[in-house]
């Protein structure tokens, strides 16, 4: 207990507290617009296999860790993928505003739509009525005809009218006047609703599912209203439940002033601090996993600075060391993924053998992380006194020309390279650089050949790179 007090004092800063309420609000949006769309599920599976990974990160079990750190990428694409309908109606529901109170509301609107809708059943006669939410809907519907009324019993049941042109339609009603009809609403891409549903009872849905839009439904089949919210469908039993769902639809999207449109249902609510709960649980679980202390040997390169003027490194030399560390599991992780490399300055040491420790001093680790111990704990190498000399360049000639021609002239381009060689060096200099084989069989005419250099490992050239060499042969019978 007193481990998590301190974790807390030192972990829920500023910072940490708006991480939480982003991870919220994103949990909040990504909830609603799941639930409406019928692909809770899975979501509910992600958070699973999520919940999964925090143990496997609290109990170090390797295995899983290793499953998930190797398959994740490949997961978030796939899931940006499969989701990508429900993630721009969730950037969408982030950026949704109110419309605004609508004052003067006629207090009669939600009656006249409850009986229009209610004779028009009796008729059976089908309708759809669209009462749009906070998000736009434009962009989901299509086709239609722009009107600019106020709503009327007879006005909406001409517009249904099997003889109207836009009966089969729907009308969109904005605030207090109707805006369009005959429009064309999206189908449904669940499977919420039966096959023995036809297409105007899938277009509502459609819309549902897509926007928070209240749409109200006359069935001609069955002679029944029914209406649909949140990607939900509710049968009405009477014009008194069609009323109250107007006007609750009405109050939710802020559409009367006063405490009216401060209202917050106690769903909303709930919903609202289980994802504030999800998120903190979520947040302190990973914070907890990745601030857990662990030991690692982590391969990392050496890096040799070069020597003091007139001295060369030569013999053998190590290019890799095992380090035993310790630290924070999120910075060891971050470590082996970019590695430190253990850096050797050779620039204030003198010739002969020369043996260096390794310690904390030769690498630069994050300050969280220790240095445990380090294989091999010393490396040897040896500086060599070194004089500089020019060489020639002697082409390397293999076989002869053929037929009866002769070499008649070589011309080296360089001629000579400048080079460092070892001072207590014995070895013999003739013939100390080559050009890469140069074959006599293949010319028969004066040629030019362009060829590299090869030297004994001791001998390096002054401007660090050997030089390209021209070399021309003429020829004679």
């Amino acid at each position: 207990m007193g481990h998590f007090f301190v974790l807390s004092h030192q972990l829920f800063t500023w910072q940490a507290l708006l991480d939480i309420l982003l991870i919220s609000a994103a949990l909040f949006f990504l909830y609603r617009t799941l639930l409406r769309l019928g692909t809770w599920k899975i979501m509910a599976g992600i958070l699973l296999a999520l919940l999964i990974f925090i143990l496997a990160s609290m109990l170090n079990l390797k295995g899983i860790e290793w499953i998930y750190e190797n398959v994740s990428h490949v997961a978030v694409l796939g899931l940006i993928v499969l989701f990508q309908p429900e993630l721009r109606k969730v950037f969408e529901k982030a950026v949704s505003v109110s419309p605004g109170l609508t004052k003067g509301l006629n207090a009669q609107f939600p009656a006249l739509i409850a009986d229009s809708l209610t004779k028009l059943a009796r008729q059976r006669c089908g309708a759809i009525i669209v009462l749009p939410g906070k998000e736009p809907i434009q962009d989901k519907i299509s086709g239609g005809f722009r009107l600019n009324a106020i709503p009327s019993q007879p006005l909406i049941l001409s517009i249904f009218d099997t003889h109207s042109p836009g009966h089969d339609g729907a009308v969109i009603i904005e605030g207090d006047k109707l805006t369009q009809f005959g429009v064309r609403l999206p189908m449904s891409q669940s499977d919420r609703l039966s096959e023995e549903f036809g297409t105007r009872h899938h277009a509502a849905m459609g819309l549902a599912e897509q926007t928070d839009s209240l749409v109200l439904l006359v069935s001609e089949e069955r002679g029944r209203v029914s209406l649909f919210a949140n990607g939900e469908m509710q049968p009405a039993v009477n014009s008194d439940q069609i009323i109250t769902a107007i006007v609750n639809h009405q109050r939710e999207m802020g559409f009367f002033g006063g405490e009216a449109s401060f209202r917050i249902r106690k769903r909303t609510l709930l919903q609202t601090v289980a994802s504030l709960m999800i998120a903190l649980v979520f947040w302190s679980s990973l914070m907890i996993a990745q601030s857990e202390v662990v030991e690692r040997v982590l391969p990392v390169a050496i890096d040799y600075a070069p020597p003091g003027e007139n001295l060369v490194l030569t013999g053998d030399k190590a290019n890799e060391i095992q380090l035993h560390l310790t630290g924070p599991k999120s910075v060891i992780d971050s470590l082996a993924l970019d590695p430190p490399s253990v850096k050797i300055d050779l620039s204030r040491m003198g010739k002969g053998i020369q043996t260096i420790i390794i310690t904390s001093e030769n690498l630069r680790l994050p300050r969280d992380v220790t240095l445990l111990d380090a294989s091999p704990q010393q490396i040897k190498v040896t500086l060599t006194e070194v004089a500089e000399k020019n060489l020639p360049i002697t082409p390397q000639l293999i076989g002869k020309l053929p037929g009866s021609l002769k070499i008649k002239k070589i011309t080296v381009t360089p001629a000579t390279v400048l080079v460092t060689i070892p001072v207590s060096s014995g070895e013999k200099l003739d013939n100390a650089i080559l050009t890469t084989p140069i074959y006599l069989e293949s010319i028969s005419t004066d040629s030019t050949l362009f060829c590299k250099i090869i030297a004994r490992p001791t001998i390096q050239p002054v401007a660090k790179r050997w030089p390209d060499v021209e070399v021309m042969i003429e020829v004679m019978e």
